[in-house]
């Protein structure tokens, strides 16, 4: 069986060479930045949480293990969200029940039309909920963690990381509706 262009890729990262890592970090160091971007904001602390991301992936590139097309990157992905939930930890206390209970409930209204927003405007509006809410809302969303899992990796009850995800639910739709009207407001 011929080795792919990933399985070349990973042969010569187990060797350390310096050419395979940069080759490594100029392909996936930007989809890696929206990773961190989804949980953090900031670019100096997004850009320290992709070093520290790197410099973890070079120590423990030989626990790597293969498991066809696209296993380097997800396994990239897990090393980055788990920094950028590290960083969140140290740098913003968000691990108690606590932390958003100054937040209203917010009604969960009809979902919003998001084809009518582009990409990026979603991305931002994500990053715009308190750091809890995105948080709970990045890893049930994109990592595809339950509540049960959420709460072991923050911290916090399981009935806490649902309610965080409804509350982020419901203010993104508000978010999403503010947008929508401003830009209707544009047009006219």
């Amino acid at each position: 069986m011929e080795e792919n262009k990933e399985q070349i890729l990973i042969r010569r990262l187990l060797k350390k060479e310096e050419a395979a890592w940069k080759e490594l970090f100029g392909t996936y160091s930007g989809s890696l930045a929206g990773v961190c971007t989804r949980y953090i904001s900031g670019k100096d602390d997004i850009h320290d949480v992709l070093q520290n991301s790197f410099v973890k992936m070079f120590r423990s590139i030989e626990t790597f293990e293969y498991r066809g097309s696209g296993s380097l990157k997800a396994w990239m992905i897990r090393i980055t969200v788990n920094e950028a939930l590290k960083h969140i930890r140290q740098h913003s206390g968000m691990t108690t029940d606590t932390d958003l209970a100054d937040f209203p409930d917010i009604p969960d209204d009809e979902e919003s039309d998001l084809e009518e927003i582009p990409q990026a405007a979603i991305m931002k509006l994500i990053q715009s909920l308190p750091d809890g809410y995105r948080t709970v809302f990045n890893l049930f969303v994109f990592e595809k963690k339950s509540h049960r899992e959420i709460a072991g990796i923050l911290g916090i009850a399981e009935d806490s990381s649902a309610s965080q995800f409804h509350r982020a639910k419901g203010l993104l739709v508000r978010k999403i509706k503010e947008f929508k009207m401003s830009k209707k407001a544009q047009y006219e």
